[in-house]
């Protein structure tokens, strides 16, 4: 034993502790420089130094009690039943749930509680939670779960983290104070907590209410309709089948049918050929989105789907404070932003510049060159004509994606170049539309609630309630529109994105203006994704219907698409894009692209792509 590792002892001691703690005798815990987990049966912890140091002691004993906590006294099966889809509301709701698990701890072992403490410290330290001075600096995400910690153990959250919970706490006890005061009598009841953790959410408008499932759930209400649904059916046929048998048949004759029409279809297309070109077939082929009932897309229901402008989702004071506050946030880069725009104003202003055809026959006189006249008499007088340049009336609409994965640095980068962009461009008669497009709740919402109220029907298509915001219309002057791009910095406003129909809205309102020359520029951080939507339909379900807009789009419309990608590579969808790694890159990456279309270009190749990559960088 002479030759141990100084830190074995504390590892073993600290694993058994785990063990113990958890209940598990056969817990799988190990010690490793990467990021710390729970999955299953197996706990990795912080791998210490050998001198031991006390941060990382405790770094290491608060993990390993909060993750052997969580064993004892959480249940997956709860969780997922009560736990809100994706986003802020699942993040908070995840924190809260760790908080109860280590207040039971806290309160019944002082070590456990010391240990918790300093982990607690440690990573409201990381956070940056020190350094807040207003509210918006310090995401309710990362509040919250303070908030719940202190109700729950009446331990006041570390001093780092005080000045930041201060100034959340007035807004959170005047919208949950009393549900808050609830939680401490459900400490030991996860699915009561979980309950009274989704009103917290309600009541915060991050989430919806949490609604029980139907009552008939666990006497599966759906086989009882199926029995009742196939019945009928076995009442209106001439035989009666089984229920597997009949639903064969009925799959294979509708896929007979399918092939039938496909077949009749193609048959019709080369024996009337003529026929097509002459435009006597009852869609128009060559308009986006013309045959788009026969997309496999659709919507359960549109009554909830809201088009609405900035200024009407928040009050003016608001507006002007975030809008303050995005100000500050991005002074460093504004510089930046303005010189990459000037050079494309300067683009677009020497497209715009007059010129001069000179030796015509008439016109006005060329004084200029009038010298030759007197060199030689018998040489006639040169004119000169001004012509205009070529440059027709255009409009870009930006197009930004307000998902919750967009949330910090993204969405402020991207609101603070299109206001500039915005403004670029209108001085050199450019008009610019800006628009953005999420969810108006997690998880499905009033669309979701009807689809629960009418039985859960089957294949129920799009469930979610869209919410498409307009930032600045094109015919309104930027300055008067300014302050609604402070809008992307409220909390809970960024939720789910399904950028098919987000497109095709843009698209729409694009082909109403009068412009000769309209522009569609997409600014997204990832694919569509609706937690709702994908529970009940293919997983590639928003997916495909997106890669069908893009499509139409750029096969059939006169709208110019182009996509820029924030960590995600837009480029598998869209034809004209670009993918940057960086948020900080996204001023350079969308003067690039619309320098390259003003000048002519039809789009960045991939070595172009990669030439961009490298300029933004």
């Amino acid at each position: 034993m002479t030759d141990e590792n100084p830190i074995d002892p504390f590892k073993r001691a600290v694993a058994s502790t785990v063990r113990s703690m958890a209940g598990d005798s056969e817990l799988d815990v190990t010690f490793s420089p990467e990021q710390p987990m729970l999955r299953g049966t197996k706990v990795r912890l912080p791998l210490p130094s050998r001198s031991l140091p006390p941060e990382e002691v405790a770094a290491v004993r608060g993990a390993g009690d909060a993750y052997a906590l969580k064993l004892a006294y959480h249940e997956d099966a709860i969780d997922r039943e009560l736990r809100p889809g994706g986003g802020d509301a699942g993040v908070i709701f995840e924190a809260a749930e760790q908080a109860r698990v280590e207040a039971i701890g806290a309160m019944a072992m002082p070590g456990v509680r010391e240990n918790l403490g300093a982990i607690l410290a440690m990573r409201c330290k990381s956070q940056g939670l020190g350094e807040v001075k207003e509210q918006i600096q310090a995401p309710l995400t990362d509040i919250l779960g303070l908030i719940v910690r202190e109700r729950l153990t009446g331990d006041p959250p570390p001093e780092i983290a005080r000045r930041a919970v201060d100034l959340w706490r007035p807004f959170v006890e005047a919208k949950v104070g009393p549900e808050l005061d609830r939680l401490k009598g459900t400490l030991r009841d996860q699915r009561a907590f979980g309950k009274l953790t989704r009103s917290i959410l309600t009541g915060l408008e991050l989430a919806e209410e949490y609604v029980d499932e139907p009552e008939g759930d666990e006497e599966s209400p759906e086989d009882s309709e199926q029995e009742q649904a196939e019945g009928e059916e076995e009442s209106e046929g001439e035989e009666t089948e089984p229920s597997d048998s009949e639903t064969e048949k009925k799959d294979a004759n509708e896929a007979d049918e399918d092939v039938a029409g496909e077949m009749k279809s193609d048959d019709s297309d080369i024996q009337d050929p003529q026929e097509t070109r002459e435009g006597k077939r009852p869609f128009r082929p060559d308009l986006p989105f013309s045959d788009v009932e026969r997309w496999d897309y659709s919507a359960f229901t549109t009554q909830f789907d809201e088009t609405v402008g900035a200024e009407d989702l928040c009050d003016a004071e608001e507006l002007t404070r975030l809008r303050n506050f995005l100000d500050q946030q991005l002074a460093p880069i504004q510089g930046v932003v303005a010189r990459l725009a000037n050079r494309l104003q300067r683009l677009l202003m020497a497209q715009q510049n007059r010129s001069w055809e000179f030796d015509l026959e008439e016109g006005l006189l060329d004084s200029a060159r009038l010298s030759r006249v007197v060199i030689d008499p018998m040489h006639p007088l040169s004119f000169k004509v001004e012509r205009e340049m070529d440059f027709r009336d255009t409009v870009v609409t930006l197009l930004l994606d307000n998902s919750g994965s967009m949330r910090g640095r993204p969405i402020m980068v991207a609101a603070m170049c299109a206001d500039i962009l915005a403004r670029t461009l209108e001085r050199c008669a450019v008009k610019v539309e800006i628009l953005g497009f999420t969810t108006r709740a997690w998880k499905g919402g009033q669309s979701r609630e009807r689809w629960l109220n009418e039985g859960k029907p089957a294949q129920p298509g799009r469930l979610n309630d869209l919410r498409h915001i307009i930032y600045k219309a094109a015919d309104v002057p930027g300055r008067r529109t300014r302050r609604n791009l402070g809008l992307m910095m409220r909390e809970g406003l960024l939720k789910e994105n399904i950028d098919g129909e987000a497109l095709i809205w843009a698209h729409s309102r694009l082909m109403a203006r009068p412009e000769s020359r309209r522009v569609l520029m997409v600014i997204s951080d990832g694919a569509p994704v609706d937690d709702s939507t994908l529970s009940v339909n293919p997983g590639n379900y928003l997916d495909k219907h997106l890669r069908r807009v893009i499509e139409e789009i750029e096969s059939k419309s006169s709208v110019e698409l182009l996509a820029i990608g924030i960590g995600h590579d837009v480029t598998r969808y869209y034809r004209r894009a670009v993918t940057i790694l960086d948020a900080e890159q996204l001023a350079g990456a969308m003067t690039d692209q619309l320098t390259a279309l003003f000048a002519g270009d039809d789009g960045p190749t991939p070595q172009g792509r990669r030439g961009m990559r490298q300029r933004a960088a």
